[in-house]
């Protein structure tokens, strides 16, 4: 099952781009911005980035953001991101990038964007094809939206096909947020909120109804509403499952437990993916493998997890096609 994992030309659907920052982008980032406090020992980095709980998540995290300064740092992030998912045989890949964050931090707008564009055609020459979301965070509010939205429309970076509304649920409704929404929907934007992740269906229901969402990010809480559950299969609404995040942040007990059985007993269209890989020790390959093995699937359900991944991306028909006939190949050959 392993080597067939990896066979599987892959497509990953939800990662945020400072959530994929590993120990060499990091070690890296550290020497250049020792100011920043970061350690710049690997062994000692090794350990301040071995997950402890959520709030030490969060901390490291904020390490990595405060050590992107300019176009340099976005272009290192981005590459290492690549190399990554090159490694695991991910030909594609839709990047979540918060311009809010990084503006707000004091970097420049056209530095953000000549990062991601430099880092984006070097992941084209190791293969894979990156595409950008560009998310509102929403626990800062309707600014964060107003300024996100301004951002998107007025540079429209190549790559940009979805926006997206991520940050903590609880307290944060979706349906504030549906004016931003709507104009990026008008100007070709996908819509793809996070919902349901850390909070009930009645997110995923408003992110649905009031963001007219193309995907949900996460929705592991849709199980707890039957007619959500149909409504998801009958309009062909993908989610994006992250399944060790979900652990991780102790949102599920366990891989075994999550509820990525009853969704996909359900119909619905379920995608695999990582969230923050380093931060949660993560890889795309090994939230297959885990779910694989915990729902001992057979290589046909597992081709057919890849194939929903592709079917649900914004890539343009002839690369989908493309990847499906590359799925097909690999799976004639067990």
């Amino acid at each position: 099952m392993r080597s067939f994992v990896h066979a599987l030309p892959k497509v990953e659907l939800h990662v945020h781009l400072v959530g994929s920052a590993g120990i060499d982008t990091v070690l890296e980032l550290a020497r250049r911005h020792p100011e920043a406090g970061v350690p710049t020992d690997r062994a000692e980095l090794e350990r301040f980035y071995t997950f402890r709980d959520f709030d030490h998540f969060l901390k490291v995290y904020w390490a990595v953001q405060s050590m992107l300064k300019g176009r340099a740092d976005i272009h290192t992030l981005v590459v290492g991101l690549a190399r990554e998912l090159a490694r695991q045989n991910v030909r594609y890949a839709e990047v979540t990038v918060t311009p809010y964050n990084h503006v707000t931090d004091g970097m420049p707008g056209n530095e953000l964007l000549a990062g991601l564009e430099s880092g984006r055609a070097e992941a084209a020459a190791l293969g894979v094809d990156l595409a950008w979301c560009f998310d509102i965070p929403g626990e800062k509010g309707l600014v964060a939206g107003r300024e996100t939205l301004a951002f998107a429309l007025s540079e429209r970076p190549d790559g940009l096909v979805s926006f997206g509304l991520a940050g903590p649920e609880a307290g944060v409704g979706r349906a504030q947020f549906a004016p931003f929404f709507d104009a990026a929907r008008d100007a070709g934007l996908h819509s793809v909120p996070h919902a349901g992740e850390t909070t009930g269906p009645e997110t995923i229901w408003s992110a649905v109804r009031d963001l007219r969402a193309e995907r949900i990010g996460h929705g592991t809480s849709c199980v707890e509403d039957p007619a959500l559950m149909e409504h998801l299969v009958l309009k062909g609404i993908p989610l994006e499952v992250c399944p060790t995040s979900n652990v991780r942040t102790r949102q599920v007990a366990s891989i075994e437990t999550h509820p990525v059985r009853q969704m996909l007993d359900a119909g619905v269209v379920v995608t695999l993916n990582t969230d923050d890989p380093p931060f949660f020790g993560a890889t795309l390959e090994g939230e297959y493998l885990a779910v694989a093995t915990a729902l001992d699937l057979t290589p046909v359900q597992v081709a057919t997890l890849a194939e929903n991944a592709v079917l649900a991306s914004f890539l343009p028909g002839g690369r989908k096609t493309a990847l499906l006939e590359e799925i097909a190949d690999v799976l004639a050959q067990v």
